[in-house]
């Protein structure tokens, strides 16, 4: 088990059958649940001998809600049991923990809060799917204007642990504990809002059910991919680091493509290059300095300028323009052998509806006629098919609109099936980023601040993905690694973030991601 394996209510489920097939008995669990949320409770009130309401429903989040009524009590807390139902309703080890709460028990009404001063919400589980009404309703309507501190058993209740989403209402928690693994609802959006703190607790389960079960979801961060991470040797030079071509946009839309290239330069690539038009080229030189500039006249000089295979991985799309121009210039780099990350403009481009965009200068700087037919996004699936080398698509959720129609299920949901559908890997970007890969893994990413809300930042992030894959990293660690370096460097910095600082943090993000590894000396 890594520790960024994430289960689904029904994977979890699974856990807890394969857990019992291994001799570990449900009671034993539903024991150490009901310790780790009775110390979680007894860490957010206020005093000891404060009042807490236990509210149980009538599964084994109920039974978890019992084992902490007691163990608060016995550490001399005063505590009220509202259950949800009739105790006769009480099934499976349910039935063996309530009878170990020899206190009273109420009928589950908002009059169980009066003179609370924390609440532990027990009513349901990650694997509710329906909207919660009725005297639940009222219940968490009465939690939510309580004012006091809750705890919630493994999810909110009213929250659907798989998708992330709250049907109807929902527990706003102060604190979560949830057991053994997260699961995706408690990082996809509102979800992640709705846990508020949260804390996983080991209760026992045995780490090998995760090889049974095989999770292809997961939460981002380094142990999912610092393996694969690049770290130059002392034999490394420039070339051997890689070269990163990012294709700038006309004149007046440079701006972007240079943000991404200092992402680029910044997250390792040994050599990065701005390529575009002579007038786009002519502004890009004023401004960079490590970063190479190569002026470039037609879509073909493209073509022949990435068949060298040094040039080894290309951006195109920040800045580009949305127009068949820019949509020509994506299949001219797809024809190369480089890995490719498409943003922004390369994947509008390529929707029908594209021509009702402002007409501008796009693609390598040539003026587009807005006569001219769009190309069909089909056309662009089938191009990234058919290559042998990666590639990449990082939209914003009005980008995957356009670009995949109106998929269902959740944001993990519509992620892979864009993914499967256009044989990239896909950047669902969002303060929830899904990153998902064409064979079906997916990782969720829960460390992007509010500060990333700003002009150019997607830019360096499409450029930090480029700069890692021309370093060869696989393309799905190489997203998941800079989406998470990305927020990061936000994080660091703080407020007041503009995209221009986001580079500048990496060099100290990634010194403490590796250990001062890669700061040794390199031969030119």
């Amino acid at each position: 088990m890594s520790g960024h394996e994430l289960l689904t209510a029904e994977e979890m489920s699974r856990a807890d059958q394969l857990a019992a097939a291994a001799g570990v008995a449900g009671l034993t669990l539903m024991e150490a649940a009901g310790r780790a949320v009775a110390e979680a409770a007894a860490g957010l009130a206020a005093r000891k001998g404060a009042v807490v309401a236990v509210v149980c429903g009538p599964g084994n989040n109920g039974g978890d809600g019992f084992m902490a009524a007691r163990l608060l009590r016995d550490e001399g807390y005063r505590v009220r049991v509202g259950l949800m139902g009739a105790r006769e309703g009480l099934a499976g080890d349910a039935v063996a923990a309530a009878s170990r709460w020899d206190g009273g028990v109420e009928a589950l009404t908002p009059a169980i809060l009066d003179g609370a001063d924390l609440i532990i919400d027990a009513l349901f589980g990650a694997g509710l799917s329906r909207p919660l009404a009725g005297t639940a309703a009222e219940v968490v309507a009465a939690i939510n204007g309580s004012g006091k501190p809750v705890v919630a058993v493994d999810v909110p209740s009213g929250l659907d642990g798989t998708t992330g989403q709250a049907h109807g209402p929902a527990v706003q928690a102060t604190r979560t504990v949830t057991f053994f693994c997260l699961k995706p609802g408690h990082l996809l959006l509102p979800g992640r809002r709705l846990c508020g703190e949260m804390q996983l607790v080991d209760i026992g389960i045995p780490a090998r059910v995760l090889e049974e079960i095989a999770p292809r979801t997961f939460a981002n961060g380094p142990g999912l991919w610092r393996a694969a991470f690049p770290q130059p040797g002392l034999d490394a030079h420039k070339y051997t680091r890689g070269h990163a071509i990012v294709v700038s946009g006309p004149p007046e839309c440079t701006g972007a493509a240079r943000l991404a290239a200092r992402g680029a330069l910044r997250i390792g690539a040994g050599l990065v290059t701005l390529a575009g038009s002579g007038a786009a080229t002519a502004i890009n030189a004023t401004h960079a300095t490590a970063v190479m500039v190569r002026a470039l006249a037609t879509d073909g000089a493209l073509a022949e300028f990435l068949s060298d295979p040094r040039r080894n991985a290309v951006l195109i799309g920040p800045g580009a323009g949305v127009a068949a121009a820019t949509a020509a210039s994506v299949i001219t780099v797809l024809s190369s052998a480089a890995a490719v990350v498409m943003d922004a403009d390369a994947l509008t481009s390529f929707v029908a509806d594209a021509s009702e965009a402002p007409v501008k200068a796009a693609g390598l700087g040539f003026i587009v006629r807005s006569a001219e037919p769009e190309p069909a996004k089909e056309g662009l699936f089938e191009a990234i098919k058919a290559r042998a080398a990666p590639a990449v698509l990082t939209p914003h959720e009005g980008e995957f609109a356009r670009l995949f129609g109106e998929l269902s299920g959740s944001k993990l949901d519509r992620a892979r099936q864009a993914a499967a559908t256009s044989g990239a890997t896909v950047v669902l970007k969002g303060p929830d980023t899904v990153i998902a890969a064409p064979d079906g893994r997916a990782a969720i990413n829960a460390n992007a601040p509010p500060w990333l809300a700003t002009a150019g930042s997607g830019d360096v992030l499409a450029g930090c993905i480029t700069g890692l894959l021309a370093q060869r990293m696989p393309a799905f660690e190489a997203a998941c690694a800079a989406v998470w370096l990305h927020g990061e460097c936000a994080s660091r910095y703080g407020i007041g973030l503009i995209a221009e600082d986001l580079p500048e943090q990496l060099p100290q993000v990634l010194a403490r991601l590796l250990g001062g590894a890669g700061a040794q000396p390199t031969s030119r």
